[in-house]
């Protein structure tokens, strides 16, 4: 399982052709041509104000389209949000998602703390190993999910959402007051780019002398890439096989470049955060924001692999999520497909057998391997098992159950 990994909901419109672009706000100051927004003030900060990634000079080289992203200049598309994500399927993709936060915890009560912090069990870490985690308020509604990094029996590090790096620090530091550890924002430091798809392996592999066919899936280890020291961590958010590279930001562009070069030849594209997005919900990931929220619980969301009631330590949110479990969750995420290709977008309100709203959708876009719109909604548990519906301006369009991925994806 991946990480739900990025933090703002991008709507898709597909052009002449089958190109598709998103309603962000353009990084030359206007609106996307495929979307321009209604007349009134912006929403957004000027561009100029946005952060920007080790990277951003790179993308725009090479013929990105930036926006506005949760606060960060970032490429939504290169040439087609539709081929990008063909590409990954079928051969690799390079992304940039260095505005990811990172987080340094150490001290001899590392462990203890981050199993009290997160829902999953820590304790089962051991050096070189990762562990994907949602981290809940006390009603056990979701503060972020993310990555748990054990480096050593006291060295332990934390890859976050970037839209909730502020929030996230904040939170950890505020639980960590009472345990002997200390919490550092290393986010500033680290650029992350991510080559994944069923040739990710061997294109890494041509610029390490690290053993990448004994790094198991939620395996890490340290080494060179073309030069450049990283974390090398077998992780992903495509469903796909596939490396995320943790590396010092001074090295990003030319750790990019030699990634580029070396697998052109292979079929690697340059992917934007347009084709992560449609990427992930195939591979029926869940996004912070979206399936997870303060609102919806790991229970609700259907992640209760992750819930480790019997862990043998107290959690933040243990209490609520135990009772949850016990009675069952009022509300349930359920993923579909319409068999339309027109797109349900968030927010659509969910439609039972009768007609009445039972629950709204949660994200939806075009599967450009299926060729038919998919998505995910949050209904009633009672509904859930029941014909469900939407209602696309005045045309009753069937929401089909699935089970994710929407598509076959390789076992790792």
């Amino acid at each position: 399982r991946a990480m739900a990994r990025m933090s703002q909901c991008m709507n898709p419109v597909y052009g002449a052709g089958g190109r598709c672009e998103y309603k962000l706000r353009a990084a030359d100051g206007g609106q996307n041509s495929l979307a321009a927004a209604p007349p009134g003030p912006p929403s957004h900060p000027p561009m100029s104000e946005l952060k920007r990634t080790p990277l951003r000079d790179f993308h725009a080289a090479h013929g990105a389209r930036l926006v506005d992203f949760a606060g960060w200049e970032m490429p939504v598309q290169y040439r087609s949000i539709l081929e990008e994500h063909k590409a990954v399927r079928r051969a690799a993709g390079l992304f940039d998602v260095s505005h990811m936060g990172e987080v340094d915890v150490h001290g001899p009560e590392a462990g203890k703390f981050l199993n009290h912090l997160v829902t999953n069990d820590v304790a089962k870490l051991f050096p070189g190993r990762v562990l994907y985690s949602p981290m809940c308020y006390a009603n056990g509604g979701v503060v972020d999910d993310l990555l748990v990094y054990m480096r050593g029996s006291e060295d332990y590090f934390l890859c976050i959402n970037a839209g909730n790096i502020d929030r996230d620090l904040a939170w950890i530091r505020e639980q960590a007051a009472r345990f002997a550890v200390t919490v550092t924002d290393r986010s500033a430091d680290y650029a992350l780019v991510a080559v994944q798809g069923p040739r990710a392996a061997q294109i890494v592999q041509s610029l390490t002398g690290a053993k990448l066919g004994l790094v198991k899936y939620y395996h890490f280890v340290e080494g060179t890439v073309a030069g450049v020291h990283c974390l090398v961590s077998r992780t992903g958010y495509t469903g796909e096989d596939g490396f995320e590279l943790y590396h010092a930001a001074g090295d990003a562009a030319a750790l990019a470049e030699s990634l580029l070069a070396a697998g052109a030849p292979l079929g690697l594209e340059l992917v934007g955060l347009g084709a992560r997005d449609s990427l992930r919900l195939e591979a029926g990931y869940p996004l912070y924001g979206h399936e997870l929220t303060p609102e919806i619980s790991p229970l609700t969301a259907g992640l209760g692999w992750t819930v480790k009631l019997d862990k043998g330590a107290d959690f933040i949110g243990r209490a609520a999520l135990a009772a949850e479990r016990e009675k069952g969750a009022s509300h349930k995420v359920v993923f579909f497909k319409t068999g339309d290709r027109r797109i349900v977008r968030a927010e659509t309100p969910v439609l039972g057998p009768e007609g009445a709203t039972v629950g709204r959708v949660l994200s939806g876009t075009l599967s450009p391997m299926l060729n038919e719109a998919i998505g995910s909604a949050l209904v009633t548990t009672a509904a859930a098992a029941n014909p469900l519906a939407v209602d696309i301006r005045g045309t009753k369009i069937n929401l089909l159950p699935v089970k994710p991925p929407f598509v076959e994806l390789k076992k790792r």
